[in-house]
């Protein structure tokens, strides 16, 4: 068992129903999923995918898929089809064990750190934070990077408001900014 999972089981529902008044275990809100993409830029190099696809692939432990365009964008010169990024979805002990290095090894590690911000809830309880590059991560070794890479995280939580997804978030240790 992860050892954030654990302690979600232990101390967050129960600090969770004691403050929002629970009368259900099931009410209580948790972690869904969390998804890490990556947007390329089209005109990339072919290779910058299968790059991308290789680093994302050492730091979840599961192999990204590469996503396409659905629609025509002229400003872009998308077309559909066309290869625009790479993403990968993790669910129960993968996400787990992903959040606590994240919070714990990945995050300490970003130069002048003040914690993540408060302005990444979208009002239906989930959170997205950009992660400027993928270095951070102790998965990667910095030497063998060819191009220099940036992600987004959505963790996606079964709260339904954004001061519920918060309050869940704290107690799982991420460092808000104040």
């Amino acid at each position: 068992m992860p050892d954030m999972y654990k302690k979600y089981k232990d101390e967050v529902v129960a600090a969770l129903t004691e403050k929002h008044n629970y009368k259900n275990v099931m009410q209580v809100p948790k972690l869904k999923k969390i998804v890490l993409s990556c947007g390329i830029n089209s005109s990339a190099e072919r290779d910058t995918f299968q790059e991308a696809r290789k680093q994302l692939a050492q730091i979840t432990g599961q192999m990204p898929v590469i996503t396409k365009a659905k629609k025509n964008v002229a400003n872009f010169k998308l077309r559909i089809g066309q290869l625009n990024g790479v993403m990968v979805t993790l669910r129960q002990s993968r996400m787990y064990e992903f959040l606590d290095r994240y919070v714990h090894i990945a995050l300490p590690r970003v130069r002048d750190f003040r914690g993540i911000p408060r302005k990444g809830f979208d009002g239906s309880g989930n959170y997205n934070v950009g992660c400027p590059d993928i270095s951070v991560f102790t998965e990667v070794d910095p030497d063998k990077l060819k191009y220099p890479l940036g992600f987004n995280i959505t963790l996606v939580t079964s709260a339904n408001t954004d001061e519920e997804a918060f309050d869940l978030l704290k107690l799982m240790e991420l460092p808000f900014a104040e």
